[in-house]
Formats: structure tokens, sequence, C-alpha cells
């Protein structure tokens, strides 16, 4: 936990400018591991319920128009 304390330390000292583009960076990094976690789901047929369930409430009739 060390590093991880060291790490806060460093992140308090950073410029407000520093502190914009790490976030952006976290930011970007989250959206990559979503996108890719999504993918790996996708494939690996996690979501199927999803599209199941969809289809199966439009022919119940049960879908809002946007």
């Amino acid at each position: 936990m060390a590093q991880v304390s060291e790490i806060k330390k460093e992140i308090e000292e950073l410029t407000k400018q520093e502190y914009v583009n790490l976030r952006q960076w976290f930011a970007k990094k989250d959206w990559e591991i979503w996108d890719k976690q999504i993918k790996e789901d996708s494939n690996s047929g996690k979501l199927d319920f999803l599209a199941k369930e969809a289809v199966q409430e439009k022919n119940n009739g049960n879908l809002k128009a946007l």
C-alpha cells in the first residue's frame, strides 16, 4: 500500500492542468476496460438474455416509443 500512498501524495502535488489531464486519462482507461468487458461478455453469450428479453417485450407490446 505504500505505493498507493506515494501516488496519492504525488497527485496532490499536481498542477490543476496536470490533474485535469490525469482525470481524463483515467476516464479514458475506464471506458476502454468497460468496452473490452462488454465485448467479451457479448462474444461469450453472457448478454444474449438481454436481446431475448427485448424481443419478448416487443412481442408483448410492452415497449414505449422514445
